[in-house]
């Protein structure tokens, strides 16, 4: 205990902010003063509000917090410490307030904006609403967060937040980081007449609603917006994108959907040198969408640049197969720099993981679906693999017979490697299952830290030896 007390106050803070979880947190704070004082700011500096449906016990947090049952319900508001005790409101940096709460106490908004109006250091905010009335739910707590220094914004409701939200809204600036998702109802918000106010702050947006607007709106919209780093971008036309993402020269963040071809012209201006590409496309058949892959490669015409290849997408029967000439084009233009590889149940042939694993010295993340006869053909496949350290597979076992490796590939495969052989289950015809034997004798060999295949997962648990004695206390 004496070596938990007897840490430095100034080297707390900095250990402890690495605990996520918030129970531990409250353990923390009750060792020592010094412990306590670096662990309040922690505690409130994100403030969640949530309400807990046919809840029946009455639960009581460590830290004080509202607790009232109401029609089978328990609100947990964190305002009614914050009233008690305002010097806490300094500590708070996000907020997260749902419109729900005035379903089960309708008095409950004059305690939020009370004790929002405290949180003079408040820079980010949430708002999630799934009722009728995301209006007259929001504007109260709207008017006392424009009074604040906000740098973060996320709305997301249910249906349209209304002309009067909106007519407030526009009048912001500063904001760095804004997240706007209306699932149904009301016409979709792409900025127009609030892009000119963010045109020299904003660098993260999200766009969850897009479907029927015009290209040329949403183009003239991304032109007022030079500073955008990363974009989100739901619903717009796939056809528009590269003349979208050609108005922001310092993206290096995309994640988008692809929604068939189109007729518009390549852009003339260069496409920025994307870092992170995530894209949502759904298909008919196994072959892919129409034209996806010529799609993503006109997203990509840089060298060396994309660090993050996201796919997710998926076939009515049978399995999406990514081509063998899209990913010789991805690891010929990106080979050096790509660290993560994800296209979820997309398959990949085994000799095409190898492939990867060879061209691609710094992959860390690869994801995707495979065929196999065994485990060891899967560690053979990833042997090259000398940075990788997440592998996340969906296997169909099949016959050894079914392998036929392609010769283009085959020197990727290299010599056999010593790995434990479970080659026999298939050949006898047994069910195989991927076992902690299997991970261990993966993990033992290579560099992977998390392994999932099918629906068994393992991951080693790294120790902190510096301050084990305090996590081991918590």
């Amino acid at each position: 205990m004496s070596t938990i007390v007897n840490i430095p106050f100034d080297l707390l803070q900095p250990i402890l902010i690495h605990i996520p979880d918030r129970r531990h947190l409250n353990a923390a704070a009750l060792v020592s003063r010094a412990f306590n004082r670096a662990v309040t700011p922690l505690l409130y500096r994100r403030l969640d509000s949530q309400v807990k449906r046919n809840v029946r016990l009455l639960l009581i947090s460590r830290v004080r917090i509202l607790n009232c049952v109401y029609y089978n319900q328990i609100l947990h508001h964190p305002s009614a410490t914050l009233l008690k005790r305002p010097e806490l409101a300094q500590y708070v940096w996000h907020v997260t307030e749902t419109g729900n709460l005035r379903q089960v106490i309708p008095q409950i908004t004059e305690d939020i904006v009370a004790a929002l109006r405290l949180c003079t250091n408040l820079t980010s905010a949430t708002w999630v609403d799934d009722t009728l009335t995301p209006e007259p739910n929001f504007l109260p707590i709207l008017d006392v967060l424009m009074t604040l220094p906000l740098r973060e914004l996320t709305i997301r409701t249910q249906y349209d937040p209304g002309e009067r939200v909106w007519a407030r809204l526009n009048t912001i600036q500063g904001i760095r980081r804004l997240s706007v998702w209306s699932l149904e109802w009301g016409p979709p918000r792409v900025l127009q007449g609030w892009a000119d106010l963010l045109s020299s702050s904003l660098t993260y947006l999200e766009l969850g609603r897009c479907a029927g607007v015009p290209a040329t709106i949403l183009i003239s919209v991304f032109m007022k917006l030079p500073l955008l780093q990363e974009l989100c971008l739901k619903g717009a036309p796939s056809a528009a994108i590269p003349a979208i993402i050609a108005c922001l020269p310092n993206l290096i963040a995309l994640d988008t959907e692809y929604l068939g071809s189109g007729n518009y012209r390549t852009p003339l201006t260069p496409l920025p040198r994307l870092q992170r590409l995530t894209v949502q496309a759904g298909s008919v058949d196994i072959d892919g969408p129409q034209k996806l892959w010529t799609w993503m490669r006109i997203l990509l015409p840089h060298q060396q640049t994309l660090k993050s290849f996201t796919l997710n997408a998926f076939a009515v029967h049978g399995q999406i197969t990514i081509p063998r000439p899209f990913i010789v084009n991805l690891t010929g233009r990106h080979g050096k720099s790509l660290q993560d590889f994800a296209v979820g149940v997309a398959q990949l042939t085994l000799e095409t993981v190898s492939y990867m694993c060879s061209t691609c010295p710094q992959l860390a993340t690869l994801e995707c679906s495979v065929a196999s006869p065994d485990v060891d053909s899967i560690a053979k496949a990833i042997d090259a693999g000398l940075n990788l350290r997440t592998l996340t597979l969906h296997v169909s076992w099949i016959p050894d017979s079914s392998v036929d490796l392609h010769p283009q590939f085959k020197k990727y495969l290299g010599p056999r490697a010593m790995y434990a052989d479970f080659s026999h289950l298939a050949s006898e015809g047994k069910a195989i299952r991927f076992t902690e034997e299997h991970a261990r004798a993966l993990m033992l060999q290579t560099r992977l830290r998390s392994i999932g295949i099918g629906d068994q997962s393992y991951t080693v648990s790294l120790f902190c030896f510096c301050c084990a004695h305090l996590i081991y206390w918590l």
